[in-house]
C-alpha cells in the first residue's frame, strides 16, 4: 500500500485525478519496492532494471520519480570516482537526453576534462536538484547548461515560463557563486515532440532562447546558439540532423561539435 500511496501523491502533484487511467495501469506488488531505503540513509541508491512490458513500466517510472526525482543516483558513483581521483574537470555538460545522447554518440568530445551529465527526460527542476552533486562538487572550470525541451513537453507537469527560466537562473547563480563559469546553451530546435504530440514547441523554444541570450549577456555568461547549424527557417530540425525531429543524429552532433568547442574555449581560457 505504501507504493500506491506514493503513486497517488505523485498524481496529485502532477494535477492528475486519482481515478486516472494511469492508476489503473499501476499493478505492482508492494514487495517489489518495499525493501528500498527511505529517509536519510548512507546509501540511498537502489537500482531496479526497467521492466519489459508496458504494464509495469508505468509503475517503474513512478517509482523513480518518487524515490529519486532529481536522478541523483544516475551519476553518483562516477561523481565519487572523479572526486576521489582528484580528476581535473574543465567543463560539465548538464542536460537531458540531448546531452546524454551527445556523450554516447560523440564520446571523443567527452574526454580531457569534458564530463557529460545528461539524463533523458529531465526538466529544469530535476537538473536543479542534482546541480550540486553533478556539477559543483566536481569543481569544473565551467558548466554547459542545456535545458528546457522537457519543460515545454510537460514531462513533470505544468510550469510557468518564469518558473523554467528561474530554474536556469538558479543553476547559473549557483555556478557563479562557486567560481564556475557559465555557458548557457540554446534549447535545440523542434517543430513537434513525438511523446507530447499536443504541444507546438517552436514559439516557446524561441521565447526561452530570446530570454537566455539576453540573460547571458546581462550577466557576463557565455551564450552558445546551436540553431544556426541545426534549425530550418521555420524552427524545425534540418532533415537528417535528428532521428525524430528532436534528438540529434551523429550528423547533428557533428554539426554542433565545433560550436561547442568554441564555447568551451571561451569559457575555460
Amino acid at each position: 500500500m505504501m507504493f500506491r500511496r506514493r503513486v497517488a501523491a505523485l498524481l496529485l502533484m502532477l494535477g492528475m485525478p486519482l481515478m486516472s487511467p494511469l492508476c489503473a495501469q499501476v499493478v505492482v506488488p508492494d514487495d517489489d519496492y518495499a525493501a528500498d531505503p527511505v529517509g536519510i540513509v548512507e546509501k540511498p541508491c537502489v537500482f531496479h532494471p526497467a521492466p519489459i512490458d508496458d504494464k509495469t513500466k508505468a509503475a517503474w517510472r513512478l517509482h523513480l520519480a518518487t524515490r529519486d526525482f532529481g536522478g541523483l543516483c544516475r551519476y553518483a558513483a562516477d561523481d565519487a570516482r572523479l572526486i576521489a581521483a582528484k580528476t581535473p574537470v574543465r567543463i560539465v555538460f548538464l542536460g537531458d537526453s540531448i546531452t546524454e545522447g551527445w556523450a554516447q554518440k560523440d564520446p571523443a568530445l567527452f574526454q580531457n576534462g569534458v564530463v557529460g551529465r545528461g539524463i533523458g527526460g529531465q526538466t529544469t527542476p530535476q537538473m536543479l536538484v542534482r546541480f550540486r552533486q553533478d556539477v559543483i562538487d566536481l569543481h569544473p572550470k565551467a558548466v554547459h547548461i542545456m535545458a528546457g525541451t522537457n519543460d515545454i513537453a510537460g514531462n513533470t507537469g505544468a510550469a510557468t515560463m518564469a518558473t523554467v527560466t528561474g530554474n536556469i537562473r538558479s543553476m547559473a547563480e549557483l555556478a557563479k557563486a562557486n567560481g564556475i563559469r557559465v555557458v548557457i546553451a540554446s534549447v535545440p530546435p523542434a517543430a513537434a515532440f513525438p511523446w507530447a504530440k499536443d504541444k507546438q514547441p517552436t514559439p516557446q523554444i524561441a521565447a526561452i532562447n530570446a530570454w537566455a541570450k539576453g540573460y547571458a549577456a546581462a550577466n557576463g555568461f557565455q551564450w552558445v546558439d546551436y540553431h544556426p547549424v541545426l534549425a530550418t527557417t521555420a524552427g524545425a530540425m534540418k532533415p537528417g540532423l535528428a532521428s525524430d525531429g528532436v534528438h540529434p543524429t551523429e550528423a547533428g552532433y557533428a554539426a554542433m561539435r565545433p560550436v561547442a568547442l568554441a564555447a568551451i574555449a571561451r569559457a575555460t581560457r
